[in-house]
């Protein structure tokens, strides 16, 4: 099982840098930062944020296990926490999080939002729920890869 976040020295590290910035940093945002950690281990630092307080999600743990990454550790943060203020992509996956960043000053080479459900408003038995949050897992980590495969080919072409 691969841990949710590795520790990297964030303040040497040359590493291109993404944060995900979804409404409560419960769902959507921390699923994307692990899955860019799992498609470039060692070759990105993936960070996730909420706009607003969360808490942590028993279907982000089940689905996320079941491509082997352990969700277990991963507890929600907010934006004014971030010590970090300089990233080169910022992805917003919530409606709330583009003016939240904006009013945040963060310094970002680049801020993309993407328009992505949120299962978690999913009403109907569990595998319904289940099936939603399956949804969004496999459909971020076709955008992730794809998205991210360029900012990570061309760090490592740089040094």
């Amino acid at each position: 099982m691969q841990p949710y976040a590795s520790r990297i020295d964030e303040a040497t590290s040359e590493l291109p840098s993404v944060l995900f910035v979804c409404s409560m940093n419960s769902v959507r945002s921390p699923i994307a930062a692990a899955l860019a950690r799992q498609a470039f281990p060692g070759r990105i630092i993936a960070r996730s944020v909420g706009v607003n307080g969360g808490k942590a999600d028993q279907f982000v743990h089940e689905v996320m296990e079941e491509i082997g990454i352990d969700m277990s550790v991963h507890t929600p943060h907010i934006l004014d926490e971030l010590v970090a203020n300089r990233f080169d992509l910022v992805i917003t996956l919530s409606d709330d999080a583009p003016d939240a960043v904006a009013k945040k000053g963060l310094e970002a080479g680049e801020i993309e939002q993407w328009t992505v459900p949120d299962p978690s408003l999913v009403e109907g038995s569990r595998e319904v729920v289940l099936s939603a949050y399956r949804e969004l897992r496999d459909g971020l980590r076709r955008r992730v890869r794809t998205r991210l495969e360029p900012l990570v080919s061309g760090s490592s072409q740089s040094h």
